[in-house]
């Protein structure tokens, strides 16, 4: 449930998505990543992330590194209570807002994170040779047609660390805080992915939000203690379902009123540019 920049092979992904009212950043959306991951090419890899997210930056990305089990906590919240498988600023920065592209070490990874996803290729130059991966104009000019007013993550990672990550957990403030969009469309080859295909899936959805009544869902018992930074986006209930077998290639993309009528099932997998308005 990710594409990567080379051949690789990704399994067992947990994919979570929640809206927090935080302290300090007010309702924002969070996203949650984690899989395991087999590097299939000869050199450096990378997965990339696209999300409908407003001035993103390298503070967006929360530091995981001491709760290393929190997406698999959420998922053993939820695994005996599946609802089943659901259906089918540098120049060109705006005033005071984020740089157009920016580059950072984030747990094993080294983030490309544009707002324009055809600048990537020129900022390969300041990732580390060894997760540095050729370049590659039409993958990234595909992200740029599909998803114009996305924010997208290149995740770039050596061999010897792809099975050593941490999960990815990010918070934004989204373009439609009445629909949550979860990253999911799959290509594992390294080529542009094929929109009109079938893909096999293997993973779990998971959702939150602060906004659901008291007896919504499953509590969530977290085997870790957590850092203030992390547990401030982390919610205390969550529903999910899980995805096996052979899906339509898509994003997922669920309302906010579906989320806390508590119905996972609901999720809806479909091709960018679909979603009218809310």
């Amino acid at each position: 449930m990710c594409v990567a920049a080379a051949p690789a092979r990704f399994t067992g992904t947990i994919l979570y998505h929640g809206l927090r009212n935080h302290p300090e950043h007010g309702r924002v959306h969070v996203l949650g990543y984690q899989n395991t991951a087999q590097n299939l090419a000869s050199g450096p890899n990378a997965m990339l992330l696209h999300l409908p997210a407003k001035g993103m930056t390298q503070a967006n990305f929360i530091d995981t590194s001491g709760c290393s089990r929190v997406l698999r906590d959420m998922l053993d919240a939820v695994r005996p209570f599946s609802y089943g498988r659901g259906p089918g600023a540098p120049a060109g920065a705006a005033p005071g807002g984020p740089p157009p592209v920016q580059v950072f070490d984030h747990d094993i990874y080294t983030v490309v994170l544009a707002t324009d996803p055809t600048l990537i290729p020129d900022a390969l130059r300041l990732v580390p040779e060894h997760k540095r991966i050729p370049v590659n104009r039409p993958l990234f000019d595909f992200y740029a047609a599909l998803y114009p007013d996305y924010a997208v993550a290149l995740c770039c990672f050596d061999n010897r660390e792809a099975m050593a990550a941490n999960p990815l957990l990010m918070w934004y403030e989204p373009h439609d805080p009445g629909r949550f969009a979860l990253p999911a469309i799959d290509c594992h080859t390294g080529a542009v992915p094929d929109l009109a295909a079938s893909v096999l899936t293997d993973h779990w959805v998971i959702l939150g939000t602060d906004e659901a009544p008291p007896d919504w869902g499953a509590p969530v018992f977290y085997t870790q203690p957590r850092t203030a930074p992390v547990a401030a986006f982390l919610p205390d209930r969550v529903i999910g379902t899980a995805f096996n077998g052979w899906q339509p290639n898509g994003d997922f993309v669920i309302s906010h009123d579906e989320v806390l009528r508590g119905e996972p099932g609901l999720l809806r997998r479909i091709a960018p540019g679909w979603a009218p308005p809310l």
